[in-house]
């Protein structure tokens, strides 16, 4: 009986009023679809990452080496590991991406590779694992002549089955035919710097012998137990008979990159979630409030007559419990459409995980949150009824005890006297007027600044990080200069003879200034690992840093006899800006001091920039250079890189875009959801809070328009004070952004050991602090026009009466 009677009250408060309901549903529906989409998106990057792995048998730890190297030793390491159940040495040959072609013989398209800095590696199937995936999940053995793309270039370049793919080699090109493309478990990611190629062996044979090509191996190993990887790891690097020029990764370093680079989207779509339940407990909040002050002489009576609070608690709750659960649901089914396109590219690039039993928990735990969050604030709002006294609420209709009551009407009759009229002069009565409402009624209309302040942050964090990532300054995040033009040299014969023709040209050059070389080169270092004294392989960029180069997080850049690390790479190794550090190469120690800490997110953000000449015998080189003020960065660097077939030569925003694809494409995706549903829940909001707030105010009104206010002018007061408020919001939340904001972004990146530890936002001031503030104020004050508009129809002798 009680429930029936409970529902019927909630149905007929939902029709009294649909509007303000309304408002709510839409606020919470889009906190569920987020939540929901979130949560959705995280799994199936997750399960799909997992599936590619398990599918692919995913190695559990690789080294990569450039040079000879005594298959003996790995047998012998191999056996004095019992972790270790499998291994084998993939061989690979790596080309420059200048070097590969496509034609498509059907409409005469053609095109290269020139533009992309990924290492190129030409490799047959491997028979025991770690295998390359087609699109249906099958393992591909290729025939002689034909080749399966990764899918990165597949989508960059559109190629398709049957497009012809030359190879140029010294001996001459070589033509293969494109079958398909593959998925790749160790290299899928866009922050990974290489990508293979999957041939017959007798064509990479064939391509190693042509010539123009660098050999390369990757030793892979898989283990009984995966949480070995890090021991196997330590002992490996620490034998020196084993072969290890090149980088060195595990399981859950592959994981985490992909999970970072592919799932920020969804970390972002939860912090927007958090921000609309935050809006929606705040509106909440209020309308419960404001019911009951307007049912404050039927809740007396009720109390009265000796009702207890829970029953006259059951009377509201089931109206935000219904309102909550339609949201829920609205929001999980838009959650399941949304989630498909925004997991297109995971699709893609991994393998579909089928659906399971976490597929269908990780949303329904999500709304579940959502539900809980929301009901728990109302049952704490609704608490407001145990204070509320039966002679205040049947007397003075208040909801508040006698105390209460006599301070705030000392507090009324003190602003009062602050703000009386009696000492008006002339001038704008009406400007007059609103400012002393303004002043009157600074608690009753706060929540539109506090919502405006949260939209605000909502809709200006995500654009701040996708214009960070995009810049091009974010480089020095990278551990690279900021310069116009940008050199790479890799799997060439002769590499320090092509350094030197592109040095010498670039120097030669009157439209480029400050032209300078760094040289990739391996060192080993010391350090002490469980009281046990290893080396560990690092990569070091050699060259001058002197004069503006990259930002330091800490100490400065390297001179004579210093070395500057990376955050990762200090902390690795427990050294700090001033301490000595021992490096080895070729077996010879050097003692070097470090000079400085760098942040840096390639290379898995381990790294180090050496003062000294740029040494030969590198596995790379890359070379740097400014444009002269008025000439064009783009057209030298699309000159050089048709010039120097054997180096890619970019302007360094192509090679930032390149580098951060995938994280950009998650900040824009992110940035035009939270910038479209900031705007439309600042309306809503704005509509719903003066749709209650112009109810109450009837007879205050109807005053206004008995002595004299016109119609025009109660509506502008109405739409001024929504315009002060909405403004105040926004301009706190602008503020909040940029310094709390910043910081929790900076804060989340360092836990996320991505390499950054103090990130600064690097803004377009024209759109964040013009272009979102008037489009954001603008919604709200669209929201205040509409609601004031049905004024002018109103019956205003009703006003004065309450009807």
């Amino acid at each position: 009986m009680r429930n029936s009677l409970n529902l019927r009250y909630a149905a007929n408060d939902l029709r009294r009023n649909k509007g303000v309901n309304a408002a709510l549903v839409v606020i919470l529906v889009l906190s569920a679809f987020m939540m929901a989409t979130g949560a959705m998106v995280m799994e199936r990057l997750v399960g799909s990452v997992e599936r590619l792995f398990a599918e692919a048998r995913a190695p559990h730890f690789i080294q990569m080496h450039r040079g000879d190297y005594d298959p003996a030793e790995l047998d012998r390491f191999a056996e004095e590991h019992p972790e270790v159940e499998e291994w084998l040495v993939e061989e690979m040959v790596g080309f420059d991406s200048a070097a590969i072609a496509w034609h498509r013989p059907e409409t005469g398209e053609t095109g290269d590779l020139s533009d992309s800095l990924i290492d190129n590696l030409f490799v047959s199937q491997n028979t025991e694992f770690d295998f390359l995936l087609d699109e249906t999940g099958a393992i591909p053995r290729p025939a002689p002549g034909e080749v399966y793309v990764p899918v990165a270039y597949q989508q960059e370049y559109g190629l398709q089955v049957g497009d012809a793919l030359t190879v140029e080699t010294e001996s001459g090109p070589r033509d293969l035919e494109v079958r398909g493309a593959v998925r790749d478990a160790q290299m899928a990611s866009s922050l990974s710097s290489s990508t293979r190629f999957l041939v017959a062996e007798e064509d990479r044979r064939d391509l190693e012998e042509a010539g123009g090509g660098i050999p390369e191996v990757i030793v892979e190993y898989r283990l009984t137990d995966v949480d070995a990887a890090a021991d196997v790891q330590r002992a490996y690097e620490s034998d020196d008979a084993l072969p290890r020029d090149g980088q060195a990764v595990t399981y859950r370093l592959m994981l985490m990159i992909y999970v970072l680079s592919d799932g920020l989207v969804a970390i972002a779509l939860v912090f927007a979630s958090l921000v609309l339940i935050a809006i929606a407990l705040l509106n909440l909040r209020f309308v419960i409030r404001g019911t009951l002050e307007d049912e404050v002489r039927e809740i007396g009576a009720m109390k009265a007559i000796g009702l207890p609070h829970r029953t006259i608690v059951g009377l509201y709750l089931p109206k935000y419990r219904v309102m909550t659960l339609l949201a829920c649901a609205v929001g999980g089914a838009l959650a399941v459409a949304a989630t498909s396109v925004l997991t297109r590219g995971i699709q893609v690039n991994y393998i579909e995980a089928p659906a399971g039993a976490a597929t269908v928990l990780a949303p329904v735990l999500a709304l579940v949150l959502v539900h809980v969050i929301v009901i728990g604030i109302c049952r704490g709002v609704l608490r407001g009824v145990r204070r509320i006294q039966v002679v205040s609420a049947l007397v003075h209709g208040s909801v508040h005890d006698e105390r209460q009551t006599a301070r705030r009407t000392r507090r009324q009759a003190r602003r009062v006297r602050r703000t009386s009229l009696t000492a008006y002069r002339g001038g704008n009565l009406g400007g007059r007027l609103l400012l002393t409402d303004l002043r009157a009624e600074a608690g009753q209309w706060v929540l539109i600044p506090l919502v405006f302040l949260l939209a605000a942050v909502m809709m200006v964090l995500p654009m701040n990080m996708l214009t960070t990532f995009e810049s091009p300054r974010f480089v020095t995040y990278m551990g690279v200069p900021e310069v116009d033009v940008r050199a790479d040299l890799r799997f060439i014969d002769d590499l320090d003879a092509a350094r030197d023709d592109v040095l010498r040209e670039m120097e030669g050059d009157d439209r480029l200034t400050d032209v300078r070389t760094l040289a990739d080169v391996t060192y080993e270092v010391d350090v002490t690992v469980d009281g046990e004294r290893v080396r560990d392989l690092l990569q070091v960029e050699v060259g001058d840093y002197s004069g503006d180069t990259i930002e330091f997080f800490r100490g400065e850049s390297p001179g004579p006899g210093q070395i500057a690390l990376s955050v990762l790479a200090a902390d690795e190794y427990g050294v700090a800006v001033g301490d000595d550090l021992t490096i080895h190469r070729d077996g010879e120690p050097t003692t070097v001091e470090v000079s400085g800490v760098y942040q840096s997110i390639t290379g898995g953000g381990y790294g180090a920039k050496l003062h000294g000449e740029a040494t030969n015998g590198a596995v790379g080189h890359v070379v740097y250079a400014d444009a002269v003020e008025g000439v064009d960065a783009d057209a030298v660097a699309a000159e050089y890189d048709e010039r120097f077939t054997d180096a890619a030569v970019l302007p360094m925003p192509e090679y930032t875009r390149q580098t951060l694809s995938n994280l950009t494409g998650s900040f824009r995706s992110t940035a035009v959801l939270a910038g479209v549903f900031g705007l439309g829940v600042a309306s809503v909001i704005t509509v719903m809070f003066l749709e209650l707030r112009l109810t109450r105010e009837r007879t205050r009104m109807g005053l206004l328009s008995a002595i004299g206010f016109s119609t025009r002018e109660i509506i502008a007061q109405v739409r001024v004070k929504t315009l002060v408020a909405a403004a105040l919001g926004t301009v706190l939340g602008l503020v909040l952004a940029a310094t709390a904001g910043e910081s929790l972004v900076g804060g989340l990146l360092a836990l996320s050991g991505l390499g950054i530890v103090d990130l600064e936002f690097i803004t377009i001031p024209l759109l964040v602090y013009a272009a979102y503030p008037a489009v954001l104020v603008g919604a709200g004050y669209l929201g205040a026009v509409l609601r004031t508009a049905r004024l002018r129809r109103a019956d205003k002798s009703a006003w004065l009466t309450g009807g």
